[in-house]
């Protein structure tokens, strides 16, 4: 059997039908200049949210111009390619393979993915909504029923209109594509946060209120890290907790411990709000006492270190095999300028893994093994082998 094939094509345009004419006619190019037919039979659809209310006219013509083709997808504020990344922008990417059809199956509220289904799911990218109620719930179930709990992808995000795609353009719960066991997947987060103090332990907590940490109150904690004086007033406190993120683990973690890096495992959190009377902070997650905690601040230098370390170790578990597609899912804080330059985040993933086939948006929030992220990438590579 051939090794599958993955083409990307990605277009920005003012007009949504510009944009996508522009994908469809390099994808039909590509089509064109295969040495064999093939059976395209699974697409990717990323879209910004400038186009997010032509989404049903954008799947409805890929469904009329690519009629054998499966679409899956969702919208960010920026879309992303091979070293090229569209931000805040209108624009499409796309990316298209002939996955044997037995090999993946699209799923959603309307096509769900049971335990007793006949179909044997390894992996899923999924997407989602962070309106979606008890949706790190879904998450743990949905990831139960694939044989490796591994779940990759990420939230819309859109100052307009949320939506997925999954052969149509739907909205709330989960929505994706399982891969069977043929489908050979590598996939590896990347921090965006710089630890900016010690690792502490929650000792007192409540619900989404971080009472104490290390028997001591949590502010008191926070302001000796962030080397602000106790009597600080309302604003410069306000000013400087609004910039602080929280890192969070549930388990041990031994990379917590190490100066300056966050573990893969690490939930980056917002902090929400203050009781400088009581002394206790609201945080954007659920606490439990016994996590370690550290208080951190976005790093652009920090975040392109890790993005090349997680990008190289997978290339070095890739080996002798070929990259056959790339999937990339990004903060949309990390978008932009974050990284000093436009597509620099983009470019220094293609300088690691080549210029392969990549698809990829900027989202609202990462989804990687059974958790949600913040402030992170996420970064998947299809794999095949190395003749073909």
């Amino acid at each position: 059997m051939p090794a599958q094939k993955f083409l990307s094509a990605h277009a920005g345009h003012p007009h949504w039908k510009a944009a996508l004419d522009q994908c469809i006619a390099h994808l039909q190019g590509q089509i064109a200049a295969q040495a064999a037919p093939r059976d395209f039979s699974l697409g990717f659809c990323y879209l910004t949210d400038y186009f997010a209310a032509a989404a049903d006219d954008i799947v409805g013509e890929l469904r009329a111009r690519l009629p054998d083709v499966e679409w899956v997808g969702t919208v960010g504020i920026g879309v992303s390619a091979s070293g090229v990344e569209h931000f805040d922008e209108p624009a499409i990417s796309l990316l298209l393979t002939d996955l044997p059809r037995a090999d993946f199956r699209i799923f959603s509220g309307r096509r769900p993915m049971g335990r007793d289904s006949d179909f044997d799911a390894h992996t899923a990218l999924v997407h989602s909504e962070g309106s979606t109620p008890d949706l790190q719930e879904l998450l743990v179930e949905l990831a139960d029923r694939t044989r490796t709990g591994y779940l990759f992808g990420g939230l819309a995000a859109s100052r307009h209109r949320g939506l997925q795609i999954a052969g149509e353009v739907l909205s709330g719960g989960l929505s994706g594509v399982a891969f069977g066991p043929q489908v050979e997947i590598l996939s590896r987060v990347t921090q965006g946060s710089q630890p900016i103090g010690p690792v502490r332990r929650i000792t007192e907590s409540q619900g989404h209120y971080l009472i104490r940490l290390d028997d001591r109150p949590a502010l008191q904690c926070v302001l000796e890290d962030l080397a602000l004086p106790e009597d600080s007033d309302d604003d410069t406190l306000a000013h400087s907790l609004a910039s602080t993120l929280i890192g969070l683990r549930r388990g041990h973690d031994d990379s917590l411990g190490r100066p300056g890096q966050f573990g893969t495992e690490t939930l980056v959190r917002h902090i929400l709000g203050v009781d400088p009377q009581a002394q206790v902070l609201a945080v954007g997650d659920e606490l439990e006492n016994g996590m370690a905690l550290a208080f951190c601040a976005r790093n652009p230098g920090a975040a392109r270190a890790d993005l090349v370390r997680a990008a190289e170790e997978l290339r070095r578990e890739v080996g002798e095999r070929s990259i056959r597609g790339a999937l990339y899912v990004s903060c949309s804080g990390r978008g932009g300028s974050h990284f000093g330059a436009p597509s620099a985040e983009l470019l220094a993933v293609r300088e690691v893994i080549g210029d392969v086939p990549l698809t990829g948006y900027f989202a609202g929030g990462e989804i990687a093994r059974d958790r949600l992220y913040g402030y992170t990438g996420v970064l998947t590579l299809f794999v095949g082998t190395a003749a073909g």
